[in-house]
Order: structure tokens, then sequence, then C-alpha cells
């Protein structure tokens, strides 16, 4: 088990199977984020889900003892407003996703698509409404030249007691009837995301440790930016996961304290 012997200047944690699982923090992220702030380092949180707004997480951390400005928390729905301003600056999209999204774009600017004339740019998101007329739009939209973007491409979102069907089966569904590959997509661990997380912090990727339960999404990220990662074994994946991996990350917890080392305990 390799845990960290030094400190970094800022700690990216990602959420759901890292810091919480529903409505309760896990074992010791309370008091080793705690910790962290008190010894003067920069915690910013990460999300793939956009079913939920920024303030809305920063107001789940604080609730759950956490004080969070929505200023320090990234979700896939920051970035994707930031990649279409970049690349699709006044561009109408339909979007096969939440409310929270479509307020997140929205207040950015950003004019929704409600028909397929009116469409530019189809995203898929994490979608718990997702309907059949939602596929008939996107299908249509894509097939008359609309261009095809994704928040996130996780295959499922940890609850407790289990997971839901997340963004990848909503990107799979618009390719299969399709048959048009996602172009873009920009959650963990496109270098979009990692590109709004060092925006953010201001600082180079060897001042930063990224935190998160999954190989593929945030251990890679971080990797793939030049940050040092770190992944805790209180979510998806266990340490039989480690032995079938080309991903490997920088350090191993058990739990979030072991990302303290012991004279800063």
């Amino acid at each position: 088990m390799t845990t960290p012997t030094r400190l970094y200047d800022v700690y990216i944690f990602d959420l759901d199977g890292t810091v919480y699982l529903g409505d309760s923090l896990l074992p010791t992220a309370g008091e080793t984020i705690t910790r962290l702030r008190a010894l003067g380092k920069r915690t910013v949180f990460l999300s793939n889900n956009p079913t939920q707004t920024r303030e809305q997480y920063a107001q789940k951390l604080t609730n759950l003892g956490l004080p969070t400005p929505a200023k320090d928390v990234i979700n896939s729905s920051l970035v994707m407003v930031n990649f279409l301003r970049q690349t699709m600056p006044g561009a109408r999209p339909y979007v096969v996703g939440e409310s929270s999204l479509c307020q997140e774009l929205e207040q950015n600017g950003f004019q929704l698509a409600q028909t397929v004339t009116e469409t530019d740019v189809v995203i898929a998101s994490f979608d718990r409404t997702f309907t059949y007329h939602k596929l008939q739009v996107a299908f249509d939209a894509i097939r008359r030249g609309a261009r095809f973007v994704a928040t996130n491409a996780d295959r499922y979102c940890p609850v407790p007691g289990g997971g839901e069907p997340d963004a990848a089966a909503i990107i799979a569904a618009i390719e299969a009837c399709t048959n048009t590959p996602v172009e873009a997509v920009v959650g963990k661990p496109s270098a979009y995301m990692a590109e709004t997380i060092l925006q953010l912090v201001g600082l180079p990727p060897a001042h930063c440790l990224m935190t998160g339960d999954r190989l593929e999404t945030d251990v890679r990220l971080g990797l793939e930016a030049g940050m040092a990662a770190a992944l805790t074994l209180t979510g998806a994946t266990t340490m039989t996961d480690l032995q079938h991996t080309a991903v490997f990350p920088t350090y191993i917890l058990h739990q979030l304290a072991d990302l303290i080392p012991t004279p800063h305990v």
C-alpha cells in the first residue's frame, strides 16, 4: 500500500464514492478535508454527475459539515459550457439530460433547442427522465447534421445499495440508432476537465493531487494532466481491480485519512 509522504498545495476530490455516498460522508472524509484546510491547503471538488448544479453540490457539502463555496466545485455541466464557448459559440443545444444541465447552459447564455430544426448540437448526459421522444429528436437532429457531444461517459452512478445507469447508456442509445460516434466527452478523464481544474487553481499540475474511487476517470485524469493521483478503495474499485489495469495510481488509500502523512496528522 503506497500512501503520500508529502503534502500538496491543492487537493482535488471526486465526490460520489470518495467524499460521500448518498447523503452521508464516507469514514474519515470530513476530518481529513477539514485537516487539510487547517494546514492551508486548497480543496476542490469534482463530479462527472450533471444532475446537480455546482450550487447544489456546494450546499450538500456544507450541510455535511464541510462549508464549500460553489466556485470550488467543478461538474461536467460547467465543463460543457466552457467547451461550447470555445468550439461552438452561439450553438443551440438539444439536451438529452436533466434540468440542472439545462439551467447551467441557459444561465451562461445558451438558447436551448426544442425542435429538430433548431438543433445545432445534441448533448447526451446522465438522464433519469430519458424518453423515446428525446431519442427521436436526437436521432433526427444528428441525421440532419447536428453535432453530437456528451457531458460524461460513466456507465453507472454509485448510490447506496448499488447504482443507477449513467450517461454511457444514453450515449450508446444515440450512437446505436444514428450510427454516429460521440464527437467529444468533456467530463473526466478528458483534457477539457483537467484544463478547467488547472485554470481554477492557478497552479502547475505538480502542485495538485487528484483523489477518486475510479481508475478510468479519476486516476486517469490526474495522471494524464501531470498530477499525482490517489485511488481510494471506498467506492467503485477494489484491490482485485488493480491486478487488471494499465492505469496505476500514484497512491492507494484505504480511506481518505491516508492522504495526510503521519507527521501532519
